[in-house]
């Protein structure tokens, strides 16, 4: 086959790969702090084409053990029974090369921290998923994803809603061998931008990780000998540098 043929096949698989709706939601993190009910979520759509967009809301609850599970939280039409988070609205039509937002709304008591997923799905538009299309509409647009060959990726993000009375209390020991990092208080704390760089050599660096202690959990790590330990803390509105050593 002629070499230059084929290249041209795989450069129009390449270009059809990536038509259609392309989102993007910004951080995958989000927290609601203490003396806010709602928080505005923007989906970014970076494709040649309009993306419909599901806004799906799962509870995450920790057991005894600490094993986590997922649990759906509905969209109720009567707010006032809710108890949890809700996304308004939770069905997302976003042009090609713009952006639509969505508010997350917690509705419920604040007596403790929660934690929620929160899922944004591109769909093909269908009858019962309340987008306000028209069926000639949703045919035309099935057309145009069928055209090519499409990959629409969706995200999971974590939501976090701080109690009513958030208070941070990091507790922290540092010996030779160890340090560890307490949550006292009643609210998540952050460790960003940890890594572990040689004392000797600057560029000689391990891999930059974020950590989230929640409430009543610990951050520790044994220390390397020549090696040096930066990160931030970050609790709330308060961010801190720290970083400790082992020589």
């Amino acid at each position: 086959m002629n070499r230059g043929f084929l290249l041209g096949v795989l450069s129009v698989l390449c270009l059809t790969a990536q038509a259609g709706p392309q989102i993007n939601v910004g951080t995958v993190y989000d927290y609601l702090d203490a003396d806010k009910s709602t928080y505005l979520k923007r989906v970014f759509n970076s494709g040649d084409s309009t993306a419909f967009v599901k806004v799906n809301v799962l509870e995450i609850v920790y057991g005894t053990d600490g094993t986590p599970q997922e649990i759906p939280v509905e969209n109720a039409a009567d707010g006032a029974s809710r108890n949890g988070l809700m996304a308004s609205p939770a069905r997302l039509i976003v042009p090609a090369q713009g952006m639509q937002g969505t508010r997350l709304l917690y509705m419920g008591e604040r007596d403790r921290e929660r934690y929620f997923r929160v899922r944004f799905v591109p769909v093909v538009p269908e009858q019962e998923d309340d987008f306000v299309v028209s069926g000639e509409e949703r045919e035309e647009y099935k057309k145009s994803l069928t055209a090519g060959v499409n990959v629409m990726t969706g995200f999971g993000t974590i939501f976090f809603v701080r109690p009513k009375d958030a208070r941070f209390a990091t507790v922290i020991n540092d010996t030779d061998n160890r340090y560890e990092l307490r949550n006292n208080g009643n609210t998540v704390v952050i460790v960003d931008e940890f890594k572990s760089c040689s004392l000797t050599k600057e560029t000689d660096c391990g891999a930059t990780t974020k950590h989230h202690v929640l409430a009543g959990k610990t951050f520790a790590f044994d220390k390397e000998k020549g090696r040096e330990y930066r990160f931030f803390l970050i609790e709330g509105t308060d961010k801190k540098v720290l970083k400790t050593a082992s020589r």
